[in-house]
């Protein structure tokens, strides 16, 4: 081959390869895609609880979380190459996940206030909705200065609370959830609610004797993606929703989401309850008992063994013990149980770094709270048996602990045994509690359906017989044990 072919061959393979090597990275950077994010995976902490932005589609028995936040999520992580992993929880615990680590960014339509940057970083506005006032048709409350003297419900933590804080003589009422908040204003317990017009569009759609008004924005407006304190995310998120913006992708979603918000559903009628909007989001309920029995009889047997031991510790004669067991006891009773469950499940991975899962830290904390009662249940039962049985004991020879576990607890227990099933039964009903760190039992799954319907009353009625049932069910098997024991006697 002559020279000129040799070197005009070897010019071109080098072009080739620079092209494909730089084309491919150019490639990439069009895409977004970055490598330093490849085959991670990232936890996004949202309140699913709040159409059309985050909730979950339940006609099917599904789980998954949907929404314009999740489809902006999901571009995002398919652009940037990283694995996306959604977490549920209520609104105000969202920020505190992503303090403590728990998750690395939020999204729940939430706006970046100057109260909120103080704790966490903020994304570029990717979407900017307007406030309305919600009350009852023909109630004239359609101007901020209407609602004057009237009560006026917000969602706890939302930038609708703070404006809503703006007008002179409103009396707010903070809740939780939108559709509490609505189900207060059909009940006339409150007069008004303030929220997104998004939002409202779609519980107006399914509350035909509501009506919403939309009111100017005042200070901060709009949604974007919440970090950590310095997380290196910001950067890049903000990157893909420019691009986003620029090529329409953002519009998109909005049409897909906002315009037909509402109408896929028939509107509920508001003299009459819409239990057939539920009828086919049953099975998704239902999911939520194994849940709740499995998290209740975990925890009544870790909360029974625990409560053994610290009523043992209370009848020492070793002092320290005694100390420790009541000091244990008058804390836990002496503070409420959702702190607990708040404190063990935010602070454990600030604590000490383990991610704690939110049923695990709902297990541990009502095995604590639950040993705590128990004990003082316990500590009576053993000193209600006749001392002569312990003084028989102890002149036959045996030892203190099988006097104990043969003898003394056996009769203890026999004579408790109601109060341990009434207990039992206050832990099946307080399990609920777990829904606020994001543990989708049974009542969590209903109110789920709410939010996805834009109806309150009519899912948690149907949990309410669930549970209704089930603490029965308790109950029965309570007496079929105590009339068992008392035959053996």
């Amino acid at each position: 081959m002559p020279k000129r072919k040799w070197l005009f061959f070897i010019l071109f393979s080098v072009a080739l390869t620079i092209s494909l090597v730089f084309g491919g990275w150019r490639s990439d950077r069009v895409l977004g895609q970055s490598p330093q994010y490849q085959g991670k995976k990232f936890v996004m902490v949202t309140s699913a609880d709040y159409p059309p932005y985050e909730f979950r589609d339940t006609a099917s028995g599904s789980a998954d979380i949907v929404g314009f936040d999740v489809d902006i999520a999901n571009y995002i992580a398919k652009e940037l190459g990283f694995q996306l992993d959604i977490k549920d929880t209520d609104f105000s615990g969202i920020i505190p996940a992503v303090q403590s680590g728990r998750a690395d960014f939020a999204m729940a339509g939430m706006t970046p206030t100057a109260e909120r940057r103080q704790n966490v970083d903020f994304s570029n506005i990717y979407y900017e909705a307007k406030n309305t006032i919600v009350a009852q048709k023909g109630s004239n409350l359609t101007t901020p200065e209407s609602l004057a003297g009237k009560k006026v419900g917000v969602q706890l933590g939302s930038t609708q609370e703070k404006a809503a804080k703006e007008i002179k003589g409103a009396n707010l009422v903070a809740l939780n959830k939108t559709g509490e908040i609505i189900q207060e204003v059909k009940s006339n317990r409150i007069d008004a609610a303030i929220i997104e017009d998004t939002i409202a569009k779609g519980f107006i759609a399914n509350n035909p004797d509501l009506e919403f008004n939309t009111v100017p924005n005042t200070g901060e407006a709009g949604s974007a993606i919440a970090f950590a304190k310095g997380s290196p995310l910001v950067n890049d998120f903000n990157r893909v929703l420019a691009e986003m913006k620029q090529n329409g992708e953002i519009d998109k979603l909005v049409t897909k989401w906002f315009e037909n918000n509402g109408k896929t559903e028939t509107p509920a009628s508001s003299s009459s309850l819409a239990f057939a909007k539920i009828t086919p989001r049953i099975p998704f309920i239902i999911k939520g008992i194994l849940v709740t029995l499995q998290f209740t009889a975990i925890s009544a047997v870790l909360g029974f063994i625990w409560g053994t031991i610290l009523s043992l510790f209370k009848i020492s004669t070793f002092k320290p013990l005694v100390w420790f067991a009541t000091a244990y006891t008058s804390i836990f009773r002496g503070t409420p149980l959702l702190l607990q469950i708040a404190l063990v499940y935010y602070a454990t991975p600030q604590l000490i770094g383990y991610n704690i899962p939110a049923l695990l830290a709902g297990v541990i904390t009502f095995t604590l709270n639950s040993g705590a009662y128990i004990s003082e249940t316990i500590r009576g039962g053993i000193l209600a048996v006749d001392k002569g049985q312990r003084e028989a004991a102890l002149s036959l020879g045996v030892p203190y602990r099988p006097m104990m576990l043969d003898i003394i607890l056996p009769q203890a227990i026999k004579n408790i045994l109601p109060a341990l099933v009434n207990e039992s039964i206050a832990l099946l009903k307080d399990s609920a509690l777990v829904s606020t760190i994001g543990v989708t039992d049974l009542l969590r799954r209903a109110q789920i359906v709410g939010a996805e319907q834009y109806i309150y009353f009519e899912p948690l009625l149907f949990a309410g017989a669930i549970y209704y049932l089930m603490v029965m069910s308790l109950t029965w098997g309570g007496y079929a044990l105590e009339r068992r024991l008392q035959r053996s006697s």
